[in-house]
């Protein structure tokens, strides 16, 4: 009696998760539904936009770039969105009698199932139309959008396998607050790729296509140009190529699977070594102040390296501080000035320095009894925080200055950074004490609900609050630039800047020092809220 064929199952399985999930609340369902009528609108969109660039000169280095960039995006949703859908995780099913081929099979059908495939779908059959010309191509068309979608699913299938031990362990939820990062990071390189297209048109994108059409699944797009211009042997070798890379993929899935399904889950039990190296000091933490300073230093930079959310909130804006000013440089739009953006980027992580604690700022609470022991603990935060930013601001500026090749400027650069820093270490240091808000553990929220304004204040104002305290700064360089004789003196700008920042942080530490020993209760419910 042969075994009955589990592809169907699955399908229910699926169908039925979907269903399930938006009966949990009105508020999940209201939110898949919205979710899904704005992807589903942007993909008629795109499908409506892709179909009218049929015709135009560069439409297949547009379509073949797109293509390329859909496959990224299912590389890398499994690592950012693990728990977006039930079914990546197989290690639910290694109770059942189940081999790998007929649960790869069935896995994969039920992964076309959902707004994602269906967005995929849109977007390969705009692309076949945008550059198909002819039956032949409209026939070898219909197979690469098969096999595009198919390579599509089967690489977030074999990545979720990969690494589905992380994804499914507390680290591994963590691992998608990163997710931010991405999109900073894309976003700016989206904007000045854009800028650069503006300016230079399509043209740009043909080089970069000519080596992606061999990349699958964008070599099926490929494939489909390449019939259409009659060179058959091209196209099926690209076919060729996205065929292989389906293959090879199922493969690596089905492998994992068989991992999955055999193995013990050692995951989350450290060896004696690393435990042990866990508990030894590290070289750093030698290398601090002793006393209270070097505890609170060596504490923030665990925050830093160790907790999620931290670490990206430093990851993003040290991203940020450097794409700005350098992509700018290259591009020759650039001004040394715009290398304060680093200084600045890094500064806001001064504000709100209680809320990253949470509700173990209770035992920081208890470490302060007046207003000194609060300023110490200010001020090795602040030191923690320009252990970092100095250089890397320094680092930021330099760099900068050195592909603008404007050399003079560089003193007035570093002191208007310096000063900067200061300034926002300083309201940074008063706006913790004033207006913290809590920062959840949990999800993607970066506030707890209720303290949105208080984020706002805290930071926006803030920040005006330092561009005021920077004016004079910001006023001495405008009058040495203007003034006749002033090149001469620019230099100064330097260490006057570094010795206004200096003060203003030292004056600011030293006024929300009272505040923080005296609002510490106000303080440990603000940030224990979330």
């Amino acid at each position: 009696m042969s075994a009955p064929a589990i592809t169907p199952v699955f399908v229910r399985l699926k169908l039925s998760l979907l269903r399930n999930g938006l009966r949990q609340s009105g508020g999940r369902k209201a939110a898949y539904i919205t979710s899904a009528v704005f992807a589903l609108l942007f993909a008629a969109l795109q499908l409506i936009g892709l179909i009218a660039l049929r015709g135009h000169a560069h439409a297949e280095s547009v379509v073949v770039l797109a293509v390329a960039v859909l496959g990224l995006g299912w590389a890398v949703m499994p690592l950012f969105f693990p728990s977006g859908d039930e079914t990546l995780d197989p290690t639910r099913l290694v109770m059942l009698p189940l081999r790998p081929r007929p649960l790869v099979r069935a896995l994969l059908t039920a992964s076309l199932v959902g707004i994602g495939p269906l967005f995929t779908l849109c977007l390969l059959v705009g692309s076949v139309i945008a550059v198909a010309r002819g039956g032949a191509a409209f026939a070898v068309g219909a197979v690469a959008v098969v096999l595009a979608l198919l390579v599509c699913v089967a690489l977030a299938r074999a990545v979720a396998a990969a690494n589905v031990r992380l994804l499914t362990s507390r680290k591994g939820r963590d691992l998608a607050v990163l997710s931010g990062l991405v999109i900073a990071i894309g976003a700016q390189i989206v904007n000045f790729g854009a800028q650069r297209l503006g300016a230079s048109g399509l043209g740009e994108l043909d080089p970069a296509a000519g080596v992606l059409q061999w990349v699958p699944p964008a070599s099926a797009i490929g494939a489909v140009h390449a019939a259409s211009e009659g060179a058959y042997g091209t196209a099926a070798a690209q076919l060729a190529l996205s065929a292989g890379a389906l293959v090879a993929l199922l493969a690596l899935w089905s492998r994992h699977l068989t991992r999955l399904m055999t193995s013990p889950d050692g995951s989350t039990l450290p060896s004696a070594e690393s435990a042990a190296k866990e508990r030894s000091s590290t070289g750093l933490a030698r290398l601090l102040p002793a006393g209270r300073t070097g505890t609170v230093m060596d504490r923030s930079l665990r925050y830093v390296w160790r907790d999620p959310k931290t670490k990206a909130a430093w990851v993003t804006s040290l991203a940020i501080g450097l794409i700005v000013p350098v992509f700018n440089a290259w591009q020759g739009t650039g001004s040394v000035y715009f290398a304060c953006f680093a200084a600045g980027m890094l500064g806001i992580q001064m504000y709100n320095q209680f809320g990253q604690d949470t509700s173990a700022f209770w035992m920081v609470a208890m470490t302060i009894s007046s207003a000194r022991d609060a300023y110490v603990e200010l001020r090795a935060r602040a030191y923690a925080l320009l252990l970092i930013t100095l250089p890397y601001a320094t680092l930021v500026t330099v760099l900068t200055t050195a592909m603008l090749g404007d050399w003079r400027r560089l003193p007035e650069a570093l002191g208007l950074s310096f000063a900067l820093l200061g300034a926002m270490l300083a309201t940074g240091a008063w706006t913790s004490a004033r207006f913290p808000y809590s920062i959840p553990q949990e999800g993607y929220k970066n506030v707890a609900p209720g303290q949105t304004g208080l984020a706002w204040i805290s930071i926006f104002g803030g920040m005006m609050a330092a561009a005021l305290l920077c004016a004079p700064v910001i006023a001495l360089t405008i009058w040495l630039n203007v003034s006749a004789d002033g090149d001469d003196w620019t230099w100064l700008l330097l260490p006057a800047g570094t010795a206004y920042g200096a003060a203003l942080s030292a004056a600011g530490l030293k006024l929300a020092a009272p505040r923080t020993a005296r609002r510490l209760p106000e303080i440990l419910a603000a940030v224990s809220k979330g």
